[in-house]
């Protein structure tokens, strides 16, 4: 066995599990000792784990349904939303489900096509659900720094090209390379034949170097210089407007105008701005209300980019340095099955993050959980969805930009 072979045999599983037990002797298992402490380990862990799949699942299949059940939420940056809790709907009912039986039960208990039907879609479903989250951060960079150019640059047409990119590229570093045996050794190939009882996920260094380059260096360091650059166009903005207008710096404690004029319904807001007589706004008012979306803008990219580096980039160091160390470095299987859970739990944080944080998705949340959960008075929710739906949708190449707190300037542009 070479150096390369004996590194990678020591990298056990790409966005599944740490180590997958190995049932060669199913007497081991059996034969385990049970006492209380190992008892409640099990319980913690098992609720744990079943709790981030029904958080993942019920979370995006809400972004799903209330997307296609409200008519102001179908626009371009709510495509990606849509097509990113779809990915992560899957990584809970296609990877997170099988990595829990195996963590749960201690063995793997199907058959070895399965066993690679699974790593594929753990490597796809993961990928998509990170790739997804950069051309997130391209939209919103297009709609904050070059707003003028957004319309014609983020078109329905450019969106489904990148869509469709998304899933391709996830695809080509999954099921391609997984069931082809591109993505192994061959010592492991000879051990899979051998053992078909045995689900390992042992990867070769140039699997290990491109696949996470795929599935997070690149799109990470996307992410990384795009909201850089958001966050620099706010605070130059912000610093600008200051030097012209040294007064109109808002004080949360005192200053709630911008507050009350943001929790306003969109269509009062537009109004209000296309109206600039009407005696509702006032050049004051409207740049306090920008400033106060600055501040908001930036704090929502914070907590972005903070739980998308928190859960993931702790795997993908240990990924990498197990690729490259091989013997030399150990880490304990608890310690990996938290780094694997911790990636996994960011497909739970997406809804809250990229949907919650926004008015309109709050709004259709809670439309939808009503009709879902209150049967016995249908009329009113009935009522609810149609004055809803009376509501003029605002332009979409500006009403986009609103999206995950980054609010338009329409009204400052005029």
């Amino acid at each position: 066995m070479t150096d390369d072979d004996r590194a990678s045999a020591f990298v056990h599983v790409y966005l599944n599990s740490s180590v997958l037990t190995n049932t060669k002797n199913d007497t081991d298992v059996v034969s385990r000792p049970e006492t209380w402490d190992n008892v409640f380990l099990l319980v913690l862990k098992s609720s744990v784990m079943i709790v981030i799949m029904l958080a993942a699942v019920f979370g995006n299949t809400l972004v799903i349904i209330s997307v296609f059940r409200h008519r102001k939420l179908r626009i371009t940056t709510n495509y990606f939303i849509v097509s990113l809790a779809f990915a992560d709907t899957l990584v809970a009912l296609l990877a997170m489900t099988f990595n829990a039986s195996v963590k749960i039960t201690g063995r793997w208990v199907f058959d070895p096509i399965t066993c690679d039907f699974w790593n594929s879609c753990d490597v796809l479903f993961s990928t998509a659900s990170i790739m997804h989250l950069c051309c997130i951060s391209v939209d919103r960079y297009y709609a904050i720094i070059k707003p003028l150019e957004y319309p014609n640059k983020l078109t329905g047409r450019a969106v489904a090209i990148m869509l469709l990119c998304v899933w391709v590229s996830s695809a080509l570093i999954s099921f391609i390379p997984i069931f082809l045996g591109w993505y192994t050794t061959v010592d492991h190939l000879k051990f899979k034949e051998s053992h078909p009882e045995d689900c390992y996920f042992v990867v070769n260094k140039p699997y290990a170097i491109i696949s996470s380059s795929v599935s997070f260096w690149i799109p990470c360091f996307i992410m990384v210089f795009t909201y850089w650059k958001i966050f620099l166009e706010a605070s130059k903005q912000e610093k600008t407007l200051l030097k012209t207008q040294p007064g109109m710096y808002p004080r949360p404690s005192a200053d709630h105008t911008a507050t009350e004029e943001m929790n306003s319904m969109p269509h009062q807001r537009y109004s209000q701005c296309d109206d600039p007589e009407s005696g509702h706004s006032t050049p004051t008012k409207r740049h306090l209300i920008k400033l106060k979306r600055e501040h908001k803008a930036a704090k929502t990219l914070g907590i972005i980019m903070g739980a998308f580096i928190l859960c993931w980039l702790p795997f993908f160091l240990w990924y990498v340095s197990m690729a490259m160390c091989g013997e030399a470095c150990y880490c304990p299987d608890i310690v990996v099955d938290t780094l694997f859970w911790i990636g996994y739990f960011n497909s739970s944080l997406n809804p809250i993050i990229y949907a919650y944080f926004n008015r309109d998705f709050r709004e259709a949340f809670k439309e939808t959980l009503l009709s879902l959960f209150c049967a016995c008075c249908p009329i009113s929710v009935s009522a609810s969805r149609r004055s809803e739906s009376n509501v003029a949708p605002s332009n979409n190449s500006f009403r986009s930009t609103q999206d995950i707190g980054m609010v338009e300037n329409k009204c400052l542009r005029k």
